[in-house]
């Protein structure tokens, strides 16, 4: 074998964090490929009759392949860019919101889900689990709708009022936890959790019985947030695209948790004391105020995507704001695990599984399958990644010479 392609095929074959994740990604589509041809009664009909005739085996097959790869197909124009529209507005100079609008929504989703991801990540990376970034999220949304619907101030005062608000309301859902554990030894995954249930109900509260709720409505309905307090589109309204300066945001939360962890002498305190609480006790890191400031950094970020998303999209909060799957909060932990807790593998983790809702819904209006398929996608993925053991045997992948691959989790204490 000539020596690139030696060297090619060592890099394939070696395991390696990035390859790992590759392979599950590539195990997690098969997994979706094989719920399609198993739920789809056609294809299941054409297998069943293969003996009928001699052309019957070549037809499902032809069948199998048309229908998994008219669901993909399907999955990724309408989550990315159809090359058919795109290449007529390149040519005509028309359609570019039809052609754009797939990439604006996946970015849409995908920027208060990278932050919230990478709040997530930073407590994961510190060894605390926070299971409660969706409740700090909704209880952000809530402070910033306040901030933005009953206070009146110009742009350059209001949009960053609204956005501290919500960061502010994270805080205050991240702290109980935060005080909790570092003064009480209270377990942070029950107290986090619950707390969602909490702000759930706390949510439905504030929409119907505060000032809150939308004059003259008896439904579980906020105000409208002020033009002034809403993260406006990002090419302007005349576009017909949503992507919205929550897109910068993110980018930006991105930056300040690179340099913060890669940095700053408070995000190496916070890395050791993931790595190893023991060490970290002995050279002399305080470890009740990292328990603190990790759940006011985590919380206040998840708080912060939560005020992004109102903001940029709804620019009002409503009962079912961030509770069952639009719960990003949720998504969030998948994402960090996906993402190995660093910020740039969050933000293609996030882009990911933004991509995958997004045209999952395109899919299903398209092709008729579910759209839960998206969500066995996403399960399979974060599955395989979780155990890497299984994508070595599967992919018989050689040990580096540096060991095991590691959970993604390492921060966890492992």
């Amino acid at each position: 074998m000539p020596e690139g392609r030696r060297r090619w095929w060592h890099h394939l074959t070696t395991q390696r964090p990035w390859l790992v994740t590759l392979y599950a990604l590539v195990l997690g589509f098969v997994v979706g490929a094989l719920v399609i041809i198993t739920t789809t009664a056609s294809v299941l009909d054409a297998w069943r009759a293969i003996f009928s005739s001699w052309s019957a085996l070549g037809h499902a097959i032809k069948l199998t392949f048309d229908v998994v790869g008219a669901a993909y197909r399907t999955m990724f124009t309408g989550a990315v860019v159809n090359p058919r529209v795109f290449w007529h507005a390149v040519t005509t100079g028309q359609g570019w919101t039809y052609a754009l609008t797939p990439m604006s929504e996946t970015l849409t989703y995908a920027a208060p889900l990278i932050i919230a991801s990478v709040g997530v990540g930073i407590a994961f990376q510190t060894g605390i689990f926070n299971i409660g970034a969706n409740g700090q999220a909704i209880l952000g949304g809530v402070a910033g709708a306040y901030a933005g619907s009953l206070i009146h101030l110009p742009t350059f005062l209001h949009l960053p009022l609204t956005l501290l608000a919500g960061i502010l309301g994270g805080v205050a859902v991240g702290l109980i936890p935060g005080l909790l554990k570092a003064y009480t030894g209270a377990h942070e995954v029950i107290v986090t959790l619950m707390l969602n249930y909490v702000v759930a109900a706390l949510l439905i509260f504030t929409l119907l019985s505060t000032a809150l709720q939308q004059p003259g409505q008896q439904n579980d309905i906020s105000r409208t947030i002020d033009p002034s307090a809403q993260l406006a589109p990002l090419f302007g309204a005349a576009s017909g695209l949503r992507v919205n300066w929550g897109l910068a945001v993110a980018a930006l939360v991105v930056v300040f948790a690179w340099w913060f962890l890669e940095r700053s002498s408070l995000g190496f305190d916070f890395r050791v004391t993931g790595a190893n609480p023991q060490a970290a006790r002995a050279s002399g890191i305080n470890a009740r105020a990292v328990i603190i400031l990790v759940f006011v950094i985590s919380g206040g970020l998840a708080g912060l995507a939560g005020i992004v998303q109102m903001a940029g999209t709804t620019h009002y909060l409503d009962g079912g704001f961030l509770i069952g799957n639009a719960g990003i909060g949720f998504t969030a932990i998948t994402v960090a695990l996906l993402g190995r807790n660093r910020p740039g593998g969050i933000v293609w983790s996030s882009l990911l599984f933004a991509g995958l809702g997004v045209g999952g819904r395109a899919m299903q209006a398209a092709t008729g399958i579910p759209l839960d398929l998206a969500t066995v996608i996403q399960s399979a993925v974060v599955l395989f990644v979780a155990t890497p053991v299984l994508v070595q045997e599967i992919f018989r992948l050689r040990h580096t010479e540096a060991g095991e691959v590691r959970l993604a989790t390492s921060g966890w204490g492992s």
